[in-house]
C-alpha cells in the first residue's frame, strides 16, 4: 500500500453492561432483597507507538477501530466483565485532532493516549438501594462509548532532515550515506513520501529523513507543501542539498530557506549544513563560493566528498541532540464527560445521560404527583434549559430513554412571557 502520512479514523468505545435488577429467590430466605450485580465498564480505544511502523496505512485499511463492550451484571452481585481495550499500534511522531481540537502528540516508542473513552457500567439493584427503596425493581442502563471522529497525521521523527528543490539529489545522497533504497529517477518529484535511513560511523548512528522536494510557495501549500514541510518540523538538525550543476544554485539555496522560514519561523534557527549536490557534473565547483562558507560539494556517483560529509553530519547531529529539546509526548487531559447532553434527531430532540435515563425508568408516570417531581428534577439538572439552547420548542418531541415527552418548558424558559 502507498505511504500514508494522513488518514480520518471513526473511533468507537465499547458500552458499559447494564446493571442487574435481581432480587435474591430461594427457600427459607423470603426477604432475599436485591443481589442485581453492575455492569462492566467498556473498553477504550488506545492509541500506542510501536516500532516497525513507519506510516498510517494500517489505520486507513481500518479507519472504524471498535472496543469491545462490556458485559452485564448478574445476580449473587455478579460483576459483568470489563470491556477489552482496543491497542492500536502507531508510528513514532504520531498527533492526533478529535472535534475538540488537538488531542495528543505521540513521541517516543510506548508512549500511549486514550482517544475514545469506554462508557461506565450500570449499577445493578443491589447497588441502588436505598433506606427510601430496599428493594429497587429496576437498575441503571450502562453508558455508551464515546464515537470520535479523529484526524490523525505522521510527523516523522529524525536527527536530520534532507531538504532541497526537486531534483536535488536528496535520495542518491540518502542512498549513499545509509543503507536506506529508495526510489530514484532523473525527474521531478520522484519522491513522494519521506524515506528514512540510518548513518552508522562506527559507535555513533543517526536518523536521516529524506524529504520529498520543496518548490517556491510550498508554505501555502504549492507541491503539496505543507503535507511535506510538516515533516521537517520534527528533524532536530537540517542539510539543505542544492544542485550545483542548476542555473542558478544560490537562488535555489534562497528559496529553500525561505520556504522553511515562511512556514515556521523555528526552523530557520536549526542547526543546518549546506550540501551541494551532483558535483561531478560541474569541474572545480567551488560551493562556498557559490553556496557560502560552511558548504561542502560532493557527488554520491563519484563519492567525491561523501567521507567529511558524513562526518559533519555525524558532528551537525550531535550539536542539535545537546542543543535542541528533546520532543516530549503530550496529551491532552479534558475535563469528565458531562452528566447528559442534547442532540437532534431530525424533527425531535433526544436526551443522552445515564442520571436523567433512570430518573425517568424509576417514575411511575401514571401518577400525575411523580410526573411532577421528574419535571422539577429535570430542570434543576439543566436538561430544560439544555434543550431550549438545542433549538427546542414547545410542543416538539424529546425522548429520554424509551420514553417520549412533549416539550413544554416552564414559563418564560423558551423565551415566551
Amino acid at each position: 500500500m502507498a505511504f500514508v502520512d494522513e488518514v480520518t479514523v471513526f473511533a468507537r468505545a465499547g458500552r458499559g453492561g447494564d446493571g442487574s435488577a435481581s432480587v435474591l429467590r430461594e427457600p427459607y430466605t423470603p426477604r432475599g432483597g436485591p443481589d442485581g450485580g453492575d455492569g462492566g465498564r467498556g473498553g477504550d480505544v488506545v492509541f500506542e507507538v510501536s516500532t516497525g511502523l513507519r506510516d498510517l496505512s494500517a489505520l486507513a485499511d481500518r479507519p472504524h477501530p471498535r472496543a469491545a463492550n462490556g458485559g452485564n451484571g448478574g445476580k449473587r452481585n455478579r460483576t459483568g466483565a470489563a470491556g477489552e481495550d482496543l491497542v492500536i499500534a502507531v508510528p513514532d511522531g504520531t498527533r492526533v485532532e478529535d472535534g475538540e481540537g488537538f488531542l495528543a502528540d505521540l513521541v517516543g516508542v510506548g508512549t500511549r493516549a486514550v482517544v475514545a473513552r469506554g462508557g461506565r457500567g450500570g449499577r445493578g439493584s443491589s447497588a441502588i438501594a436505598s433506606p427510601k427503596d430496599r428493594v429497587p425493581r429496576v437498575a441503571e442502563a450502562g453508558e455508551p462509548g464515546e464515537e470520535k471522529r479523529l484526524r490523525v497525521e505522521l510527523r516523522t521523527v529524525a536527527d536530520l532532515g534532507l531538504v532541497g528543490l526537486p531534483n536535488a539529489g536528496k535520495s542518491t545522497l540518502l542512498a549513499a550515506l545509509t543503507a536506506a533504497r529508495p526510489k530514484i529517477a532523473d525527474y521531478p518529484f520522484t519522491t513522494l513520501t519521506p524515506n528514512l535511513g540510518v548513518a552508522d560511523l562506527g559507535d555513533e548512528r543517526f536518523v536521516v529523513a529524506d524529504i520529498p522536494g520543496l518548490v517556491e510557495g510550498a508554505h501555502e501549500g504549492r507541491g503539496l507543501g505543507h503535507r511535506f514541510l510538516r515533516h521537517v518540523s520534527r528533524c532536530r538538525a537540517l542539510a539543505l542539498a542544492v544542485d550545483l550543476s542548476a542555473p542558478d544554485p544560490g537562488a535555489d539555496l534562497a528559496t529553500v530557506r525561505s520556504e522553511l522560514e515562511a512556514y515556521d519561523s523555528a526552523l530557520a534557527a536549526r542547526p543546518y549544513l549546506v550540501v551541494g549536490t551532483k558535483a561531478d557534473l560541474v569541474p572545480d565547483a567551488d560551493a562556498q563560493a557559490v553556496l557560502g562558507a560552511g558548504a561542502i560539494a560532493v557527488s554520491a556517483v563519484t563519492g567525491e566528498g561523501l567521507g567529511p560529509l558524513r562526518e559533519r553530519l555525524q558532528r551537525l547531529a550531535a550539536e542539535a541532540a545537546s542543543t535542541t529539546e528533546e520532543s516530549r509526548p503530550f496529551v491532552v487531559l479534558r475535563p469528565a464527560r458531562p452528566r447528559f447532553v442534547v442532540r437532534r434527531e431530525g424533527e425531535r430532540f433526544r436526551v443522552i445521560g445515564r442520571g436523567v435515563e433512570r430518573w425517568v425508568s424509576e417514575t411511575d408516570l401514571e401518577d400525575p404527583a411523580k410526573v411532577r417531581r421528574l419535571q422539577r428534577r429535570l430542570v434543576r439538572e439543566g436538561v430544560e434549559r439544555q434543550l431550549v439552547a438545542a433549538g427546542a420548542g414547545r410542543g416538539d418531541e424529546v425522548v429520554i430513554g424509551d420514553v417520549s415527552f412533549e416539550f413544554i418548558p416552564e414559563r418564560g424558559a423558551d423565551g415566551a412571557t
